[in-house]
C-alpha cells in the first residue's frame, strides 16, 4: 500500500503542473520541395499542443528568391477564420485544419519559388512560438532563346554570333553549334550574371557560312533558335577599274553621238535655210519684172 500511495501522489502532483511553460512544436517532415510551374504542390507542416485549440493561430509567410526584400503573408489561420493574400486568391489553402497547418498550392508560378516559415501560436500555451521553414524551388522551363548577330560578313572579316533567354530555372545552360555543312560545338562566353552567351569569329572565310544553332537546356527542355550564316568575297580591285573604264567608255560613245546628231542637224537646217532663201528670191524677180512687160504691150 506505501507504494501504491506514492505512486498515485506522484500522478495526482504532475497533473497540478502548471502548463505555462510548454509550447506548440512544430515540425517540418521535408525541408526541400519542388514542383514544376504550373503544377499542384503540398507544403507539409505539423506541429503538437496540450491546450485545446480553440484559439489557434497559423500563418504562413514567404521570402520570394525574386524579390528577397519584400517578404509576403500567404495565408492566416486564426480563431476559426482563413485570410488569403490577395495575390494568391484561389491559389493557396490549408488541407486539414486545425489538426494540421499543412497547405497546398495550386497553378504554381515561378514567383511563387522562395522561403517559406510555418508559424504555429496556440494560446495560453506562453513558450516561443513554434516556427519552422521549407525552400520550394518552382522548376520553369527556358522561354525561347533570340539569336542576334553583329560584323562584317565578307571574307576575312569580323562577326560575332550572340543568343540570350528571358528565364528558366535552374538558369538555362546556353550552346552555340554550327550545324551546316558540318556539326561543330563553339565555344561559348557567357556574360556574367545575365541568361545570355556570345560566340566571335574572326577573320571569316567561306567555310565560315552555314546554319548556327543556339540551345538553352535545363532539367525540364530545350528550346533552341537558329542564324543562317553568308560569307560573301568582295569584287577584286582590278574588275571594278575595268569596269569603270567600261562605263567610261560608253559615256563618251554617246557622247560623240550626241555630238554627230547635233552637227548633222544643224547642217541640215542650213541647207534647209538656203533653200528658202533661192526660192524667195525668183519668186520676187518674177514679181519685178512683170510691170515692165505689161509697159511694152502698151507702147
Amino acid at each position: 500500500m506505501g507504494c501504491y500511495g506514492g505512486w498515485l501522489l506522484r500522478t495526482v502532483c504532475l497533473c497540478f503542473i502548471p502548463l505555462g511553460n510548454t509550447a506548440v512544436k512544430v515540425s517540418i517532415s521535408d525541408p526541400s520541395v519542388e514542383v514544376v510551374q504550373g503544377d499542384f504542390v503540398l507544403l507539409p507542416c505539423s506541429f503538437t499542443t496540450t491546450t485545446p485549440l480553440t484559439r489557434l493561430n497559423i500563418i504562413w509567410t514567404l521570402t520570394p528568391f525574386s524579390s528577397p526584400m519584400t517578404p509576403i503573408q500567404v495565408i492566416v489561420y486564426d480563431h476559426g477564420q482563413v485570410i488569403e493574400d490577395p495575390s494568391l486568391l484561389g491559389r493557396v489553402g490549408f488541407t486539414g485544419i486545425p489538426w494540421k497547418a499543412d497547405i497546398f498550392l495550386n497553378d504554381t508560378r515561378g514567383s511563387d519559388a522562395g522561403v517559406y516559415h510555418c508559424v504555429v501560436n496556440n494560446p495560453p500555451e506562453t513558450g516561443e512560438q513554434g516556427i519552422e521553414e521549407l525552400v520550394l524551388d518552382v522548376l520553369v522551363p527556358p522561354s525561347l532563346p533570340v539569336c542576334q548577330w553583329e560584323g562584317v560578313v565578307e571574307v576575312g572579316g569580323r562577326v560575332t554570333l550572340s543568343c540570350s533567354v528571358a528565364g528558366g530555372r535552374p538558369t538555362p545552360e546556353l550552346q552555340w553549334h554550327k550545324m551546316e555543312p558540318e556539326r561543330i560545338t563553339l565555344p561559348i562566353n557567357m556574360d556574367h550574371g545575365d541568361m545570355s552567351g556570345w560566340v566571335q569569329i574572326a577573320n571569316v572565310s567561306s567555310q565560315t557560312s552555314g546554319l548556327y544553332r543556339c540551345s538553352a537546356s535545363n532539367k525540364l527542355h530545350t528550346q533552341s533558335c537558329y542564324i543562317n550564316l553568308s560569307v560573301y568575297t568582295p569584287a577584286p580591285a582590278a574588275s571594278t577599274g575595268i569596269l569603270q573604264g567600261v562605263l567610261l567608255s560608253l559615256s563618251m560613245s554617246l557622247l560623240l553621238t550626241a555630238l554627230v546628231l547635233l552637227l548633222a542637224w544643224l547642217r541640215r537646217s542650213g541647207q534647209d535655210g538656203r533653200r528658202r532663201g533661192a526660192s524667195e528670191e525668183s519668186c520676187y524677180n518674177e514679181i519685178r519684172y512683170t510691170p515692165s512687160l505689161m509697159k511694152r504691150s502698151f507702147v
